[in-house]
């Protein structure tokens, strides 16, 4: 018998890999801008740190999706669902703290919630530890919950 955990860890690095996959491709864009442009060329840092935070933005999507999966029967429900969850996750805690009475106060904490916030800051080339850090609870905790949802299936 396979373990609860054995299957959420194949399923998560299925879908992780798969998605890596499809971001691959991607790099020959940066290659050729590097290799065609006259002057100094692309800024590499912001770069390498734009596919640094891709590559944890794939693993928390991929994540919350297979939480959110493990919930429903329905291959439909789930898509909807999961994209919901990640376009709040997403782009929900940036535009609550835009919320006009909780600017000065709260906005910066709010923001700091979300997956955009930590996104922008690797993207543009300053990759912190409390950014590494964030990418990993999220993922930790929905492979979490997704491990204790199939374990009450046994």
């Amino acid at each position: 018998p396979i373990s609860a955990n054995a299957i959420v860890m194949g399923k998560f690095l299925g879908a992780f890999l798969i998605s890596l996959v499809a971001i691959l491709p991607t790099l020959i864009y940066p290659i050729c801008l590097q290799i065609l442009s006259a002057d100094a060329g692309i800024d590499v840092a912001s770069i390498i740190g734009s596919y640094i935070g891709l590559i944890f933005l794939v693993a928390s999507f991929c994540a919350i999706c297979i939480c959110i999966s493990s919930y429903t029967n329905n291959a439909i429900v789930a898509f909807i669902a999961g994209a919901f969850i990640c376009f709040i996750l997403l782009t929900g805690f940036e535009a609550i703290s835009k919320i006009s009475f909780l600017k000065g106060s709260l906005d910066y904490f709010i923001e700091l919630l979300g997956i955009n916030f930590h996104y922008k800051a690797m993207s543009g080339g300053l990759i912190s530890l409390k950014d590494i850090v964030y990418f990993i609870c999220i993922i930790g905790c929905f492979l979490f919950i997704t491990q204790k949802k199939m374990k009450s299936f046994a």
